[in-house]
This record gives structure tokens, sequence and C-alpha cells, in this order.
């Protein structure tokens, strides 16, 4: 893992894996998901990302579960000092292929949020895009994406509409393990503004996982202080 308070990262081409911090389980059951399949994401950044993001004023971003990392690179390539994170190695490899195919510096972390040696409140935005977060019995992964944010950043989470009544699929894939933008609300105190917080019509990349979702929950939140 880079040293992520080192300032912007040099460009290196070495693998982004090595050195994973988290639990091996929940490492392996992402691998194994994203080594089904030679793409599991349509590889185009998520349309609310693009949405929320496009007024921001580019600084430094956590994208939290970077999964094959269309969002790093949209970043990246306008101008964010992008850190990555995601406890899939399988994906990361494939998300710093892509940033080196485009010429781009994207700082790879290798852990869970919980356990990643992340500087407290030094992101200007940090992203969540959908089932990216695995719930904690005291709610230690919705406080460490609050503590990660700057004074004056922006949160953005953002969910499949509908899927929080849903039980677990054929897949093993349960919805009530992964955090809900309603979690990480409810824990907002006179320190934080919510800006968004809605259901709305998803913009849908072609293809990919998760293609099939129509709406949104869209939740964004800046840190006063």
């Amino acid at each position: 893992m880079d040293d992520i308070a080192a300032g912007p990262p040099a460009f290196d081409a070495s693998s982004p894996v090595d050195g994973y911090v988290g639990d091996p389980a929940v490492r392996a059951e992402w691998d194994d998901r994203y080594t089904e399949r030679q793409q599991v994401w349509s590889g185009r950044p998520n349309g609310a990302l693009v949405a929320e993001a496009a007024g921001l004023t580019p600084g430094r971003v956590l994208d939290v579960g970077c999964g094959e990392g269309a969002d790093a690179v949209w970043l990246a390539r306008r101008g964010w000092d992008v850190t990555a994170l995601e406890v899939s190695g399988v994906a990361l490899e494939r998300a710093a292929g892509h940033a080196r195919d485009a010429g781009l510096a994207v700082r790879w972390v290798h852990a869970s949020l919980t356990e990643a040696a992340l500087p407290p409140a030094s992101f200007d935005l940090v992203s969540a895009q959908y089932p990216a977060l695995l719930r904690t019995p005291d709610a230690a992964a919705e406080r460490a994406l609050l503590a990660a944010v700057a004074p004056g950043g922006v949160l953005l989470l953002v969910h499949h509409a509908g899927m929080d009544a849903r039980q677990e699929n054929v897949g093993g894939f349960d919805p009530a393990d992964y955090v809900w933008p309603s979690m990480v609300a409810a824990l907002f105190d006179e320190d934080w503004e919510v800006e968004v917080d809605e259901q709305r019509p998803r913009v849908a990349p072609d293809g990919g996982a998760g293609a099939h979702h129509t709406d949104d929950l869209v939740l964004r939140a800046r840190r006063l202080r």
C-alpha cells in the first residue's frame, strides 16, 4: 500500500495488491466474484457520480469500493488526486491496468475501509457507489466514511433503491450486509449539512452487473467543520 499521506503519487506500474489489510474471507469472496467474469462492470463511470461531482472543484478524492476502476479513472482525468480502495485484488489489478492504459496516476489501497491507514479528515470528496461497504456491528464502517471527509468536503453515497427490502439471492448476495445511505445519515450531527437526499431515476451505463436497476438513492452531504 502506498504512503497516501505523502502527496500525489508518482505513476507506478507495479502491482497494487501487495499488503492487503482486512478480512481474508471478504477478499476471497470478492476475488471469486471478479474471477468469474473477465469484466464485471460496464467500464463507464457511475451516472450519479458524474452528475454530483461535475460541479465540484477537483481536490483529493477517496473512491471506496473502486471495483474495476471506471470512477477512479474518470475522476483522475478531471484533475482529481485519486485514492481508490478495494478489497478484491483481482479488481484492483484490472483497475490499475485501465489507469496505466490512460496514462493516469491513481493511488491504490488494497484494504477494507475500517482497516485502511487513511489520513483522517483529508479528502475533499469521499464517494461510495452502490454496495461497496460491509456493515459492522458498531457502525465502524459508517464512522470511517465520515472521518475521511475534510472540513468543507463532500460525502457522496449512492445505492440501488429498493434493495433494502430484498432477501438474499441465489448468488449469496444479501443487501442487509451492506451500508445504506440512511445508516450514514443517521450519524450526522451539526457538523454536517445534507445537500441531496433523494431517490431518482438511474443513469445506467450499457451492460455490466447491476444494469437492471432503475432507481438510485443518492445522499450528498457537506462537512461544515
